[in-house]
């Protein structure tokens, strides 16, 4: 579907106070990219935020400008498909710290220089407390459903738990209530990638021929198996080798998924910036919903008025089945129309962005209430 079909609109705000965010500290001038696909109606009642994941950005059903890929989940968002444009005015914005448009470590600070590490540590309730900033910029009271997966399923949660009346559906996909040690240890080998690599320079690579593009690359490396299943990588790759009928007996990329991480690295790096990476992954570690409101997660939702759905997958172990379990929960204990399914789907954590028709119909038929 062309992006012309989608009545696309791509846009950038800026933020008419200061945000202040939970590190104490307060932003100036932040600017919102976002999209927007279809028609806001009269009432400004059928409005639609999809939430993105760490990697994502505002290009859920457009080409992305660097990659020229299609937006990252066209396969969901468009005319007659499960978050429907003819019906829905679609919202996507790119989350506070990144690197598409939204204000982050590679912006001008107020003294015209790229902030790099002097911008401020940020949370996930950051990230929506901007998106609600943006909301409020665009006259929208109250959302038709908020849409998340992976990381923008923290952020749904968070918008449901500390802005409950914004919203009267919450589409939580293949996330958490709060990062685990495990989450928080593949992050920090990542984060220790990016910062041991020489062209880092403290964050302050900004107007150099090159950044720390081999240790953003390992990063991703390191991410991207976590987002797999065993299943779908011996699938997909086995233990075949990549373009020769013997090893070599070196350090070539001999089998086809050591050449296939080694893509997946270096083509990421062509779109993202590493401080981004450094300040995302670390607002994804400090989530913790029940932490925030007192150390019950029942009490995140006290003042829910929203009804959820959660989704999870079989062979998710990122965001195991287990995570979403406990948030369901939570939200019968705080008394909140819940529904949860776990789908059956050979990808894994990536199976939210995956062809699994079976979240298709889940997904339509919960926003189509």
């Amino acid at each position: 579907m062309a992006a012309a079909e989608l009545n696309t609109v791509n846009a950038t705000l800026v933020l008419p106070a200061p945000l202040p965010l939970d590190g104490g500290q307060s932003l100036d001038r932040v600017e919102v990219a976002y999209e927007t696909y279809g028609t806001l109606n009269a009432d400004k009642s059928n409005a639609i935020l999809i939430c993105h994941a760490l990697t994502g950005d505002q290009h859920v059903a457009s080409p992305h400008p660097i990659t020229g890929k299609a937006g990252w989940w066209l396969r969901t968002v468009g005319p007659g498909k499960p978050i429907d444009t003819d019906r829905f005015f679609v919202i996507c914005a790119n989350v506070l710290g990144s690197c598409m448009g939204t204000t982050g470590p590679a912006s001008l600070a107020p003294d015209g220089k790229p902030y790099g590490m002097r911008f401020p540590v940020i949370t996930i309730r950051d990230m929506v407390r901007a998106e609600v900033a943006l909301l409020d910029a665009l006259g929208i009271e109250q959302l038709h459903a908020v849409v998340g997966g992976s990381m923008g399923g923290m952020q749904a949660l968070s918008f449901a738990a500390n802005w409950p009346q914004r919203t009267r559906a919450v589409l939580v996909i293949a996330s958490t209530a709060r990062h685990s040690a495990q989450n928080i240890a593949f992050h920090e080998v990542g984060r220790q990638a990016i910062m041991a690599d020489p062209k880092w320079e403290g964050g302050s690579y900004y107007g150099k021929s090159k950044g720390p593009e081999n240790g953003l690359a390992v990063a991703r490396m390191a991410a991207h198996i976590t987002y797999l299943s065993e299943a779908g990588l011996t699938e997909k790759f086995g233990r075949r080798l990549q373009d020769r009928t013997a090893k070599t007996f070196g350090f070539d990329a001999d089998f086809q998924v050591e050449s296939y991480l080694r893509h997946q690295g270096l083509a990421f790096t062509d779109r993202f910036d590493a401080n981004s990476y450094l300040y995302i992954t670390r607002a994804m570690d400090y989530f913790d919903l029940a932490e925030e409101h007192g150390g019950r997660l029942a009490d995140a939702f006290a003042g829910a008025t929203a009804r959820f759905c959660l989704i999870s997958f079989d062979t998710d172990w990122l965001y195991p089945t287990l995570e979403s379990r406990v948030i369901a929960h939570a939200l019968n204990a705080a008394g909140a129309p819940v529904s949860f399914v776990e789908l059956s789907a050979p990808f894994g954590h990536d199976s939210f962005l995956l062809d699994v028709p079976a979240q298709d119909r889940v997904i339509a038929g919960f926003l189509g209430q």
